[in-house]
């Protein structure tokens, strides 16, 4: 049988035929091979350089091989964060005829790691819960999408940290199954496994000494059952907000904002019925709202105060009849948060009058103002809108925050 290489780009098969197929991938030169960490595969799994490219080859049987090939094309179009299957190289004979099993090519995965080269020194507890987090947020968009995973572990699993957010990707889709929708028995038969799995892999980090005195491998297999479970409730249970209710929508950003997760993106489907709304989540680290919220606007806030303004802009952007993530012709984020920024957040400001503002700074008037408007909307049970929030916090709040702070005579 003749050496066939299947690939998603027609450029792939050119620069892949430079590679030792001939040669069991245990066995390839040095010379072909990207010195990277690699995690604990039931396969053999070597990095190369094809081009300008860096690749992950993993050798495996064809019917395996292909269809792992395919469910991860499938993932890529469902937009799950996954590796990025390249090809599939079949027909491979030694040098003296040996049948060699088939390989998958996919692409490295920049400025990631294997969860064990994260573990070469101490990691900190606070760390670990963010990646049991990252990988809670992982296979809820998994099951969300109608994927089985069928394998959840640490080791099938990618962590990389872009712009201070702890992201999880999917490493290998071997053991996946591709359904239009997920029983409750499936997703829970997922879970089951991947608490199983997670404690044995920090159980044997803890026998080598790799992990910190303080963390329970046992607890932390449980904490991604309880992350799962919260973060799962609070995405996939149904609301249709009516008009005149927006702020319940706040009011489920701010649930997730306590189950220690940001919305990475909100999409709001019009009907007679309501406004019904989704979330994606994301989890970030410390100083993130900051620097995206300086991306974005040019605005320098403090860390609170970015987060606040950052779920407004959303807000405010999901709502705009040209914001459309994913579609190459809408308008861009930051296009709109300039738009947000003369037409929201100036005008907001400025309607504060500078007598009565203090030391506050812009952000902060502007936090105000919608900490403000939420408690009133709470109260009226309908969303106020801003301008009427910033009429009766400049006529009722100011001028008491004013009295407290200004001296009353000569002790």
């Amino acid at each position: 049988m003749a050496l066939q290489i299947s690939a998603t780009n027609p450029e792939h098969p050119a620069l892949l035929l430079e590679l030792p197929w001939d040669t069991p991938l245990e066995e390839w030169p040095e010379k072909y091979l990207v010195p990277l960490p690699r995690g604990i595969s039931r396969h053999v799994v070597r990095y190369a350089q094809a081009g300008d490219e860096v690749i992950a080859v993993k050798e495996l049987a064809e019917r395996p091989a292909l269809r792992e090939y395919g469910l991860l094309r499938d993932l890529d179009r469902l937009g799950i964060p996954a590796v990025d299957p390249l090809a599939v190289v079949t027909g491979r004979t030694g040098r003296t005829g040996t049948p060699l099993e088939p390989v998958l090519v996919t692409r490295h995965l920049r400025g990631s790691l294997p969860y064990r080269s994260m573990f070469e020194t101490t990691m900190r507890p606070a760390t670990m819960h963010r990646l049991m987090d990252a990988l809670a947020v992982l296979l809820v968009r998994l099951h969300l999408a109608g994927f089985a995973w069928g394998d959840c572990s640490l080791s099938n699993t990618l962590f990389r940290r872009d712009a201070g957010a702890y992201a999880a990707y999917l490493v290998d889709a071997e053991t996946g199954d591709l359904h239009p929708r997920l029983s409750t028995g499936q997703r829970e038969y997922d879970l089951e496994l991947a608490r199983v799995n997670i404690s044995g892999e920090l159980l044997d980090l803890e026998a080598s000494g790799a992990l910190h005195p303080s963390v329970d491998p046992v607890e932390f297999g449980h904490e991604i059952c309880t992350r799962y479970g919260d973060l799962w409730q609070e995405l996939t249970r149904t609301s249709v907000y009516p008009a005149g209710k927006s702020h319940y929508m706040e009011r489920r950003i701010r649930r997730l904002n306590d189950l220690g997760f940001d919305v990475a993106e909100m999409q709001i489907e019009h009907s007679a019925q309501g406004d019904t709304v989704t979330f994606v989540p994301k989890v970030v680290d410390a100083g993130h709202h900051q620097r995206q919220l300086l991306r974005l606007t040019g605005l320098d806030a403090e860390e609170n105060q970015a987060r606040r303004l950052l779920n407004d802009l959303e807000s405010w952007m999901a709502t705009q009849d040209d914001y459309a993530p994913g579609d190459p012709l809408a308008a861009r984020p930051e296009v709109l948060a300039h738009r947000w920024v003369r037409d929201v957040f100036r005008p907001t400001v400025r309607a504060v009058p500078p007598e009565l503002r203090g030391t506050m700074d812009p952000a902060e008037i502007y936090h105000e103002l919608l900490e403000h408007r939420w408690y009133l909307s709470e109260r009226a049970q309908h969303d106020i809108g801003l301008d009427t929030a910033v009429a009766d916090y400049i006529r009722n709040v100011l001028p008491r925050a004013r009295a407290t702070l200004e001296p009353t005579g000569p002790e």
